[in-house]
Order: structure tokens, then sequence, then C-alpha cells
């Protein structure tokens, strides 16, 4: 009898740690999917955008750009007291082709007179090292740590002012179809640290860092995105 409650435990260990590890690979699928996810809206995002060239990002802005971060279908609203949020992706420049993609979240509040909601569109073009450094920190304050201007649109940004092309940040928005630069500051975008440990089992740092990690190091569902960006470059 005593020969046989070892085999048990034993047994119960093994059970226990084969349950365990398919639970944690369904967890990883379904942050995958997710992943995958939010690279195709984000990708659809700068595809239409893209798509008319007097009223896009100029693409000599994007050749410029340290880093790219898209937020699809960001939720903004509220009565009196407002607040947006939403999930986005962060993908660097490696010269004529991107990095792979890193996950990121963004939050903040506004105040004024507003009620309702609706799904807005943000892009964000990281200019210099100053605000990819920020880009690469825990969290950090879009207009806070990182100074930001509304972006210029057009087929090229001759016609921009030095403050604009001073800023660290440049960003745009989208909503109900129609794109423009905005003044969007207040916003905090810190790292999805849960995303980016179930895809790639490293931090932002890691990903987006010096030396980036390159997109052929990503799944190939997550290559999109950049793919893309680079087809819109000059």
């Amino acid at each position: 009898m005593r020969s046989i409650v070892p085999v048990i435990v034993i047994a119960l260990f093994i059970s226990l740690a084969i349950s365990t590890a398919a639970a944690q690979n369904k967890n990883t699928g379904k942050e995958l999917k997710a992943a995958i996810d939010r690279v195709d809206d984000s990708t659809e995002v700068i595809t239409e955008i893209m798509r008319i060239a007097e009223k896009s990002i100029p693409r000599d802005l994007l050749q410029k750009a340290n880093a790219v971060v898209v937020f699809p279908g960001a939720l903004k609203g509220g009565f009196i007291v407002g607040g947006q949020g939403g999930k986005g992706v962060a993908i660097r420049r490696m010269g004529k082709s991107w990095s792979a993609p890193a996950f990121v979240n963004m939050g903040g509040g506004s105040v004024g007179l507003q009620a309702g909601g609706q799904k807005t569109d943000y892009v964000l073009l990281i200019m210099n090292e100053k605000g990819l450094k920020g880009l690469l920190e825990d969290k950090f304050e879009v207009g806070g740590e990182a100074s930001a201007a509304a972006g210029p649109v057009g087929r090229t940004t001759s016609a921009s002012t030095n403050v604009t092309m001073d800023a660290e940040i440049l960003t745009y928005s989208r909503s109900k179809g129609l794109f423009a630069g905005v003044a969007l500051k207040g916003v905090v975008i810190s790292q999805d640290h849960s995303m980016n440990q179930a895809v790639y089992q490293k931090p932002v740092g890691q990903i987006l860092g010096d030396p980036p990690m390159p997109a052929a190091e990503a799944p190939a569902t997550l290559q999109k995105l950049g793919n893309t960006l680079a087809d819109y470059m000059p």
C-alpha cells in the first residue's frame, strides 16, 4: 500500500503540470489571436489614411520618423469629465524597413463640455531620439515628457512650420472618415506587458530598443504593418 502512495502523488503532479501547461498554451493562443487582430486593424488604418495622397501623412515624414504608433478604434467620450483609452501597436523604422511590432496601451482624461462617445483612430509619429526614449519607458505622457504637435497632411511637408518639425511627436486622428493633425496631449502611453510577453517573451525595450527586433523574427502574421509602411516610404 505504501508503495502505491508515491505513485499516486507523482501521477497527480504530472496531471497538474499537464493541465497547467494546457491552460498556458490556451491563454497564449488567445493573446496571439488578439495581437494579430490589433496589427490587422492598425494596418487597415494606415492603408485607408494613405489612400488619398493630398490628405495623407506626408511620405517624407514616414521616412524621417523613428517610430510609428497606431491606436485603432480608441474610445473617447464622457459627460463633462471625459476620458479616452485604447490598445495599439508601436513599430520602429530600420532604414527602409520596419521592426517587429510591439504592443502598447493608451489612456488619459480630459475636462470640458462633451457628451457621448465615439471611436477614433490615432497615429503618432515619433520623430527623434528623445521621443523614442519616452516610448521605450514603462509609461510616458504625450505632450509631457515629449513635446507633441498636430502633424501636417499632404504629399510633402515643405509648407510645414518649424514648430511642427521641432516636435518630438506628431499626432493625427481619424474619426467618422475625417483625418487631420490633432493636438493630442495628456494621453499616457504604457507597455502592454501581458501581450508582449505572450508573443515575444520580451518587453518593449527589447523589441524596439537598440538594436530593434527585425520583423523577420516576429510571426509572419504580425509583419503586415511593417510591410505596409515600407510600401508608403519614398
